[in-house]
């Protein structure tokens, strides 16, 4: 890889507790030889507890930093500098936030954050933009190569990409971009519904990566303790009520079990009176958010991993659990069943169904030791194949210098 080449990445938020595969994929690509300018639409507001991501918030930059004034002189500036293209730019924009979910007014202040991204990018002389997530952040990417800006890209991850296709404008996203990543097959499959023939090329699978804390060589042995662990943001399309659900009813049954709930968001008050309700007190903890370190010693706690989802990308923490030799619970949604492989490193159920999530915790439960360690043999070894962030971060810095240079 050529060391001169410098690229910069943009996304709404950064860094977050729940986004810690960026952090990984920048880091790879540094690692690779380029250099990296981080730069966010706005600063996380959620407490950061690992070091690796305060770290990353002191060297990012933030565009809303620069506050009213600044977003009007960036625009005035962008007008003076090139009226045409200002105008021609200004006129999309506002095209595209006619039909956009978000509103009109909310695509101009994507466009007033373009042109202070602009002048950044000039200062900073970065050859290419990557945004990750196909929402407010490539719209900026977007509006500010019609500025005149470098090349861009994006990274797909769904499931609200795919939800939103035309009102978040992907096809124009995909259109305008130097190439596109897709973080599963499924995920590529979907852009593939909606743009045109011509642009298939441009569309690259590249995977999110775990490091060397969840690929540590051959898994460990599994804990005693009859444990589940979910990790994730406490929220509606991540199941957690479901999980609480199944086990009052394996309690009701007789056996013994603890649920660990690794994460924080909207459903906890709700998670939290339901486990009153049924009497789960004793079972069933929700911890917040946790470091890495932490996240990595939940998991090696636990005989199995449940998250059983409505909608999804690719978990990273499934990934994660696998890595560490543990096998996952999970349902058949997006690019889940690229990676686990349904009575070989997991479970694999249909979204929603709580027999089938009931009786697969009750196989965990119930399964020997010695079938559950070989599971996570195989998740072990299929994440290494699939997921290794240096490898894919090497990737995606070739697609930079393939497309930026």
């Amino acid at each position: 890889m050529g060391g001169s080449m410098k690229v910069a990445y943009l996304t709404g938020i950064y860094p977050r507790v729940t986004h810690s595969f960026i952090r990984r994929e920048i880091l790879a690509v540094e690692a690779a030889g380029l250099q990296v300018e981080r730069y966010a639409i706005r600063a996380p507001t959620e407490t950061l507890v690992d070091p690796g991501d305060q770290d990353e918030q002191r060297r990012t930059r933030y565009i809303l930093g620069v506050g009213i004034h600044g977003l009007l002189l960036a625009m005035m500036s962008r007008f003076l500098r090139s009226p045409s293209t200002f105008l021609r730019t200004l006129a999309f924009t506002v095209r595209t936030g006619l039909r956009s979910d978000r509103g009109l007014i909310k695509q101009l202040a994507s466009f007033a954050e373009a042109c202070v991204l602009k002048g950044w990018l000039d200062k900073d002389g970065a050859q290419h933009l990557h945004a990750h997530f196909g929402t407010n952040a490539a719209d900026v990417a977007m509006f500010c190569r019609r500025l005149g800006g470098p090349g861009y890209s994006f990274t797909v991850h769904g499931p609200e990409e795919f939800d939103r296709i035309e009102t978040i404008s992907i096809t124009e996203k995909v259109a305008y971009a130097s190439f596109v990543v897709a973080i599963t097959t499924f995920a590529k499959s979907q852009l593939y519904r909606w743009c045109s023939f011509d642009d298939y090329g441009k569309i690259h699978v590249v995977r999110c990566g775990v490091d060397a804390l969840f690929l540590a060589g051959e898994p460990r042995p599994l804990a005693d303790r009859p444990r589940f662990v979910c990790v994730g943001r406490l929220c509606t399309h991540k199941a957690q009520l479901l999980i609480v659900d199944a086990a009052k009813e394996l309690v009701d049954e007789g056996h013994d079990l603890e649920v660990v709930l690794v994460g924080d968001g909207d459903v906890r008050q709700p998670l939290e009176e339901r486990i009153r309700e049924l009497g789960l007190e004793a079972h069933v903890e929700i911890t917040g958010w946790v470091g890495g370190a932490e996240v990595q010693a939940r998991l090696l706690e636990a005989r199995a991993m449940v998250l059983p989802s409505f909608a999804e990308g690719l978990p990273v923490v499934i990934m994660e659990a696998l890595g560490l030799g543990r096998p996952v619970i999970t349902t058949y949604v997006a690019g889940i069943p690229e990676l686990v492989v349904d009575g070989e490193c997991g479970w694999v159920l249909t979204p929603g169904d709580t027999v089938q999530l009931r009786d697969a915790m009750r196989e965990v439960l119930t399964a020997p030791r010695e079938d559950l360690e070989r599971m996570g043999r195989v998740g072990a070894s299929r994440v290494a194949q699939m997921h290794d962030a240096t490898r894919e971060g090497q990737k995606i810095a070739g697609l930079f210098e393939r497309y930026g240079a």
